[in-house]
């Protein structure tokens, strides 16, 4: 299956790009995804084990699975006051 994959604000300074277009298996998950993106060349290694993710504009834990189509986006940390 392919799904786009997004970085923002500091994730996106830290991979150094804003949008990526992977293939995974049928069956892939979250967290599948996840280790695959840390395995990439360059700043993508240093993205956290465990990124706050969102599949469709919805936060997703590291066991839901991926559908075709599926636009899932790594969310860094905010702060706020």
């Amino acid at each position: 299956m392919e799904l786009d994959v997004l970085f923002f604000a500091s994730y996106r300074d830290l991979v150094g790009t804003p949008r990526l277009r992977l293939t995974l298996p049928a069956e892939a998950t979250v967290g599948d995804l996840v280790s695959l993106v840390r395995a990439r060349d360059g700043g993508f290694s240093r993205l956290p084990e465990r990124p706050a993710v969102a599949v469709n504009q919805e936060v997703a834990r590291p066991g839901r699975p991926l559908r075709q189509g599926d636009e899932v986006a790594f969310l860094p940390p905010v702060a706020g006051g």
